[in-house]
């Protein structure tokens, strides 16, 4: 049987995986990945490190299946996405470590720029309006720009062509080929801050306004195509498939069509809703995105991202020690039938969307002398649904101030805390829509997967790759109108005061 080999960089770890033409996966290998912190709010990471743990995943995965190299017919890539990486063209030597996504460094950079003009116009918007995204530090430009600013003689050595910039999709093909190409998929290039989503090209003003030469840049190709041939770890293995990791588990999970969206439950929540072949504006300050480029068709999608999701699980473990493990918290929550009327507000590390507000705090609401643990661990799952309910009702709401003819009915899950059938009931009653748990856990390598398979004919067409999903439970609502509209009102309330709370008055 045909045998596609997936790379899924990570924050944390690095994983291969192999999947046969039936859709099935055989065997996975994971290798961790240690990130350093230099400094409060600085979070970096070894990119020779990131390759060699990468390489390991590939070759133990191999060697636990029994196959040689030969025998992989294509590979697709998916990667955690923004992370900076900067080397020198000539000898692939990294002239920095690699800034992460989750870095904070270049926060007052993004603060300058949003206060100024350039060439008369508003940087902020301008940047709103190419890129879908938000002038923030989470995305890759004002990295590249910390990196030429800092390094000695970077600048001038980007200037002279001598330097070439990548996200780890890049990093990881420029080594899989010894240095023969240098390219970006569509989905990662549209979270630098420098490609314009609209016209599918690196945008003059934005490299202006950020400072980043031209030359230092990747080609853009598609998600899924003839994109690279490996001459290392993998020889003559075509690379046939490239996805940042949120819009591969969009892929894996098959929201194929406009409406379809998933989440992902993990430390927070990634929740992507696809919109078809048009990107649609958000006056809910969500991320306008790609979901992916195919055969040179764009597909787009909103994007909004919750900060803390199981990490308030695991407060309430390390934090409260309400918990000792985090599995617990199902069976503690499920042993009271309500929560008691607490609301718990999950804002431990600001609010993210639809809400924006970095100054929000963590709050619970609605305690009495009646209140037990097992009613603050319900209040905690309600807190995670009651989040990811906000954002699917803003992408809704966004949707149809655009016309487009978009209806939300089901919300495909995947991530650590999707197995907690509690939660997922929860999720279900309050959306008022289906939850759907897909069989494998693995969406996000899957869809890079699927993106590679396509390309090199292990797949004929998209509708033969939609087969290939299979759904495990299905959650359907079950909770009356009344007592959700007092839920939601309840949650309105809790957070109004969260985001009220006055930080210098205590």
């Amino acid at each position: 049987m045909t045998v596609i080999l997936g790379l899924d960089q990570g924050t944390s770890s690095s994983r291969a995986i192999l999947v046969r033409s039936d859709g099935t996966l055989s065997h996975t290998a994971q290798r961790e990945l240690p990130q350093i912190y230099p400094q409060p709010g600085w979070v970096e990471q070894d990119p020779e490190a990131i390759w060699s743990s990468q390489a390991a995943a590939v070759r133990a995965v191999l060697s636990e299946a029994g196959l040689g190299p030969s025998k992989i017919h294509c590979i697709g890539i998916t990667n955690q996405r923004e992370t900076t990486i900067v080397w020198e063209r000539e000898t692939g030597r990294p002239i920095a470590n690699a800034i992460v996504w989750q870095d904070r460094r270049t926060a007052e950079i993004c603060h300058e720029l949003a206060e100024s003009r350039h060439n008369g116009i508003d940087v902020e918007a301008t940047i709103r309006e190419k890129t879908g995204l938000l002038l923030d530090a989470y995305f890759s430009a004002s990295k590249i720009r910390w990196i030429l600013d800092h390094i000695q003689g970077a600048r001038a050595q980007a200037q002279a062509g001598k330097l070439a910039f990548g996200t780890v999709d890049s990093w990881l093909v420029w080594k899989l080929t010894g240095g023969r190409r240098h390219i970006m998929d569509a989905t990662n290039a549209s979270r630098t801050l420098l490609f314009n989503i609209h016209t599918q090209k690196w945008d003059d003003d934005l490299l202006e306004i950020f400072g980043v030469p031209r030359s230092m840049l990747p080609e853009v190709v598609d998600s899924s195509g003839d994109l690279a041939v490996a001459s290392e770890l993998v020889p003559q293995g075509k690379i046939a498939g490239i996805a940042g990791d949120q819009q591969a588990a969009l892929f894996g999970q098959m929201c194929i069509r406009p409406g379809m969206a998933k989440n992902t439950y993990g430390t927070g929540c990634f929740l992507m809703l696809q919109t078809g072949t048009k990107p649609v504006s958000s006056s809910h300050r969500l991320l306008t995105t790609i979901a992916w480029r195919m055969a040179g068709e764009t597909h787009y999608a909103l994007e909004g991202s919750i900060f803390v999701a199981g990490a308030a699980i695991q407060w309430l473990r390390d934090g409260l020690g309400i918990l000792n493990s985090a599995a617990e918290v199902e069976t503690l929550a499920a042993s009271v039938q309500d929560s008691g009327g607490v609301v718990f507000v999950p804002a431990l590390t600001g609010l993210g969307a639809p809400h924006w507000d970095p100054h929000a705090r963590g709050a619970m609401f609605g305690l009495t002398r009646g209140t037990t643990r097992a009613h603050i661990a319900r209040a905690a799952l309600e807190g995670i649904a009651l989040e990811v309910t906000d954002i699917l009702r803003a992408m809704e709401s966004d949707a149809k101030e655009s016309d487009a003819n978009i209806s939300i009915r089901e919300l495909r899950v995947d991530g650590g805390a999707s197995v907690n059938n509690l939660l997922m009931q929860m999720q279900a009653d309050l959306l008022d829509i289906p939850i759907v748990r897909s069989q494998t856990a693995e969406t996000t390598a899957l869809g890079a997967c699927y993106f590679a398979g396509l390309a090199s004919g292990v797949w004929t067409d998209m509708k033969e790759v939609e087969h290939q999903w299979r759904e495990s439970t299905r959650f359907e609502p079950a909770l009356n109108s009344g007592e959700r509209d007092r839920k939601l009102a309840a949650w309105r309330q809790a957070i109004q005061r969260a985001q009220n709370w006055d930080t210098t008055a205590v």
